[in-house]
């Protein structure tokens, strides 16, 4: 029986990882149709109580939250499984396009062949936030919370404090509700730094910084932009245009954004530096979610920090919402563009069983068609 669902976490996670082509959001809606919709390993519910957990931990969305369904579905095997599976063919594929741009120093032109992707993708999130949003809205006072919480992102406020500050208001309502005359709310807060260590070789400073991003950076890849910015461009010890080409190759590649550690480590040191930035940028992840993991099901019994979830999973939808609008600003850029969207947001509402994929893959064929007719 575990060896069997060793083996299932293995194709599942490994189909993600060689077609989540999209971003964590897109990853995430994925995951939510391989393991919610057609296998059942959990119910809506949970799904988006573990998306809520993710949101809580600094490191990439969509590699943490295939490690929960690894583990919810095959224990802590097969949380190393899943994360192995999903993040392995983005390094790999990141990893020969390191090569190659070292070796001839420019990274592939794929814009005619992505034209229509993105407007896809806007469309299978709002089709995704739709579905979770009625789930995810149970009162009056949770669509108060994520319309604050939407507010919030659009002008630009930390993602960690609107989670946990979200997360502690439902807290206060739920005890106001409740148990007025016992109102207390404690707010943990946690800062973790882990400064780079001096006098070492190079390969460990890469080690170390990555290891620092990935241990305390929330948000997508373009706040990854900022951050290796200040630690790499500005010290310079990686130039301004190698950073970009290797967010564009992360964006454009399948898997997590975070796998442009791979190129960036190749371009600062070869083979042996992709792979010590790949390990640091990774390896908290695999750790948070070992321990917040067990977690989720006991914050879920207590009603208090039930409370705290369901504020915490109202706001994240609004955080995916943010990033769709964010993305939409670029991606409608006509009549054409808006069919997509629209054509990816009915295909992947009504149609449930339609693998992602294949919307992604028709938004891209119909892009192409469009630019060149």
């Amino acid at each position: 029986m575990e060896n069997s669902r060793l083996r299932e976490v293995a194709r599942v996670f490994l189909k993600l990882g060689f077609l989540g082509f999209g971003g964590p959001a897109v990853h995430i809606a994925m995951m939510e149709e391989e393991v919610v919709r057609k296998r059942q390993w959990m119910t809506h519910e949970h799904f988006l109580d573990l998306i809520g957990a993710t949101n809580l931990i600094p490191g990439p969305n969509s590699t943490e939250m295939a490690l929960h369904c690894g583990k919810e579905r095959a224990g802590r095997k097969g949380l190393l499984i899943a994360g192995a599976c999903f993040i392995l063919p983005a390094v790999f594929i990141t990893g020969l396009f390191a090569w190659l741009y070292q070796q001839y120093g420019t990274s592939p032109q794929v814009q005619p062949f992505i034209y229509g992707i993105k407007p896809a993708i806007i469309g299978v999130l709002v089709s995704l936030m739709t579905t979770l949003g009625k789930k995810a809205i149970k009162s009056y006072e949770l669509a108060i919370l994520g319309i604050a919480a939407l507010a919030m992102a659009i002008f630009g406020v930390n993602e960690a404090i609107i989670l946990f500050g979200t997360g502690a208001l439902g807290m206060v309502i739920y005890t106001l509700k409740s148990r007025p005359a016992q109102l207390s709310v404690f707010i943990p807060l946690l800062s973790l730094s882990i400064a780079a260590p001096h006098n070492k070789t190079e390969n460990w400073k890469i080690f170390w910084i990555f290891l620092k991003v990935g241990s305390i950076l929330y948000g997508s890849g373009y706040v990854l932009f900022s951050f290796l910015n200040s630690e790499l461009v500005k010290p310079g010890m990686l130039s301004q245009q190698v950073l970009t080409d290797a967010i564009a190759v992360g964006q454009f590649t399948p898997g997590p954004v975070f796998s442009s550690a791979t190129f960036i480590g190749w371009q600062m040191n070869g083979f042996s530096g992709a792979a010590l930035a790949t390990v640091g940028i990774f390896m908290p992840s695999f750790l948070f979610v070992g321990l917040l993991n067990p977690l989720v099901s006991r914050m879920r019994k207590s009603k208090l920090l039930s409370a705290f979830l369901d504020a915490v999973n109202v706001s994240a939808i609004a955080l995916i919402l943010v990033v769709c609008f964010e993305l939409g600003k670029s991606a409608i850029t006509g009549w054409q563009s808006i069919v997509i969207a629209l054509l990816g947001f009915a295909a992947s509402f009504y149609f449930k069983k339609l693998n992602t994929a294949f919307v992604i893959i028709g938004g891209a064929v119909l892009g192409y068609l469009f630019t060149v007719l």
